[in-house]
């Protein structure tokens, strides 16, 4: 790690919102929504104290919020916004119109159940809302992936012209302390340059364009099927991006025996009997469980959409049993993590398992990990 760089106690929010100020955009806009709410009240506060020189729009609902950052991003400005459950709900139609305009919008989504019955605390049934808009989707551990995958997130969705959402679990993430670094506006510039889009890919009078056309049948399965292949080729470059972005900014956290390729993180043994796999903070509660087990290993997956499905592969065929452990559920059917894995896996001779967990900010402790080991011989699709 550079010497001169130091680690800071920060809330999780506190990181982001430092973050997001230290990439410069042009256009912040959000609405206010528990557990999301300190991110933007810190953008406010800097925008209000004279510290950061976007334009910080107050919007009267996350719709309202969504459209405005939408709006602003269709102008060739850099955007932000954030939001949690029903108001990540309430924007689904803006943000299927994101995608479908080739919009690079970031957005922080602080996850948190979606009711009814009413919850504040964390799962991931938002997110799992919107994994079909065709944004890309990461999940962070920690901190300090928290901070580096907004960078990350901004780098590809200028890239590719489409969006992009970094998920924080609610609370668990949002509201706690943890060391991490918070990259400075010179060193995000290394790697995340000033956003200048072409002339041509956005709205100008100088070169007229058209965005939201009316698109026949003949030519919207055609347009669909553009965005399907560049959401997917992101798998291919995701990987050098995250290694540039680590050799400026290492992290402040050493995990061994870890092999890392940016899209997923495995940590074990060489060739585990059994693969958990899973995405968020939990991660962190599995690493400490499997602390002292030689037979079991942890895959996170880092990048949900688009899916790393090689990265699982070269892991997955070395196992006996795979368990996945998520924070969602499909009604009627399996978890979307576990649809995903095992769609990824069509050659698996083990056993599958599909454990959901921690739905509606439920505890999940390291008993918990212990029990899903000893059931992942079992297929089977169990809560907990």
């Amino acid at each position: 790690m550079k010497k001169n760089i130091k680690t800071q106690f920060l809330e999780g929010s506190n990181a982001v919102s430092l973050t997001i100020a230290n990439i410069q955009p042009d256009v912040v806009s959000a609405y206010p929504i528990t557990p999301q709410t300190h991110i933007v009240e810190d953008l406010a506060k800097f925008k209000a104290q004279g510290k950061a020189n976007y334009e910080y729009l107050r919007a009267e609902s996350e719709f309202a919020a969504a459209s405005i950052v939408v709006g602003a991003s269709a102008t060739g400005s850099r955007v932000y916004s954030a939001t949690s459950s029903q108001g990540l709900v309430l924007m689904m139609e803006v943000l299927y119109n994101a995608s479908g305009l080739r919009l690079p919008v970031v957005m922080t989504v602080a996850n948190r159940a979606v009711g009814g019955p009413i919850s504040i605390w964390n799962d991931h049934s938002d997110a799992m809302a919107m994994r079909d808009a065709s944004w890309t989707m990461f999940f962070a551990e920690n901190h300090q992936e928290a901070v580096d995958l907004h960078i990350i997130a901004y780098k590809l969705a200028e890239e590719f012209n489409l969006p992009a959402t970094v998920n924080i679990d609610g609370f668990i993430l949002t509201h706690s302390f943890e060391n991490v670094i918070i990259p400075s506006k010179s060193d995000i510039k290394k790697f995340l340059p000033s956003y200048k889009p072409a002339l041509g890919t956005y709205l100008n009078p100088k070169k007229p364009v058209t965005l939201g056309a009316f698109f026949t049948p003949e030519h919207f399965w055609l347009e669909k099927k553009r965005i399907d292949e560049d959401l997917k080729h992101i798998i291919t470059v995701f990987p050098k991006y995250y290694k540039d972005w680590k050799n400026i900014l290492p992290s402040p956290i050493s995990v061994k025996a870890c092999l890392d390729d940016g899209l997923t993180e495995y940590c074990g043994p060489k060739n585990p009997s059994t693969l958990l796999v899973a995405m968020g903070s939990v991660v962190g509660t599995i690493k400490e469980t499997l602390r002292h087990n030689k037979n079991v290993g942890i895959l996170k997956i880092r990048s949900y959409r688009p899916f790393p499905k090689k990265s699982l592969q070269k892991i997955a065929y070395q196992c006996k049993h795979i368990a996945v452990i998520e924070k969602a559920m499909s009604s009627g059917a399996y978890g979307p993590l576990y649809s995903d894995v095992a769609a990824s896996l069509p050659h698996f001779k083990g056993i599958t398992s599909n454990h959901i967990v921690g739905l509606g900010g439920r505890d999940i402790n390291i008993k918990t990990i212990q029990n899903i080991i000893k059931s992942a011989k079992r297929a089977q699709i169990k809560f907990w």
